[in-house]
């Protein structure tokens, strides 16, 4: 074909989803053969694997949607469905941890001493490190909006300052958790309350790591002239995944921190 007569994109052939599922095969089996055999060669290969497929991969989409102009109005309507699809699966995904914590919590049973928190633990104190959390992720809330409104008011340097500021705040975020959970007074094998704790907690604060890349990403593409007042939904689904991390936080830290201790 010689003229594209229609605003869908068909994208090329492209090796990165064989290489990315190795990685995934690598990690998993990796994964296992560390804890059993206490032996990191295989997990290594597959990370090396995963970093190499994500960076090429996200090369070619950033082409594609930038300059070789494949992202046209239909294409990013298909985009904003997927994210918007992918957020829903994550909100599903945390409402089980939320099950688990309140089926335990609501009616404590017999071996957890018939009551909430369980005998023996110690919660954390919910007005420290985890108040202190609490306004940090809202801060970086309000500073990804601020770069999304700069980015379609076409200020160039204010953009890029509040992004810069929004990774700064969710760096700050995942140092404030490691250091909690360096010093907190139970562990993952702490009954159910630690079991739901870290599990929930910990997936959260990935989901933050993740959130924070993917604004790392944007903003070496706003340094690089990628994004235009009408067309940037790179950053745009990155600020909806970073908006999402806020909310799951804000009921992490109602229901464990605060209600549960």
């Amino acid at each position: 074909m010689t003229r594209q007569a229609h605003s869908f994109h068909m994208v090329d052939p492209s090796p990165w989803p064989l290489t990315g599922a190795m990685a995934a095969l690598l990690m998993t089996s990796g994964l296992a053969m560390w804890f059993h055999y206490n032996t990191q060669t295989l997990m290594n290969l597959g990370l090396l694997t995963m970093l190499f497929t994500t960076y090429q991969w996200w090369r070619d989409i950033v082409r594609e949607s930038t300059f070789q102009g494949h992202h046209t109005k239909m294409v990013q309507t298909g985009l904003r469905y997927g994210m918007t699809l992918f957020i829903t699966s994550e909100v599903f995904f945390f409402l089980g941890f939320f099950w688990a914590f309140y089926h335990s919590s609501l009616a404590p049973t017999p071996e957890l001493g018939g009551l909430w928190p369980p005998t023996g633990i110690t919660p954390l104190n919910p007005f420290e490190v985890p108040l202190l959390n609490t306004a940090v992720l809202l801060a970086s809330g309000v500073t990804v909006t601020w770069t999304h409104h700069s980015i379609m008011e076409n200020k160039r340097q204010e953009a890029t300052t509040a992004l810069a500021l929004t990774i700064l705040l969710g760096s700050y975020f995942t140092l404030l958790q490691a250091m909690e959970y360096f010093e907190a007074p139970f562990t993952i094998a702490d009954a159910t309350y630690g079991a739901t704790f870290f599990v929930a907690t910990g997936f959260h604060g990935l989901h933050v790591i993740i959130g924070t890349t993917f604004l790392t990403i944007s903003l070496l593409r706003q340094i690089n002239y990628h994004f235009t007042t009408d067309h940037h939904f790179g950053f745009e689904a990155a600020a909806w995944y970073w908006h999402f991390v806020d909310v799951v936080w804000l009921f992490l830290y109602i229901s464990i921190y605060w209600w549960g201790s």
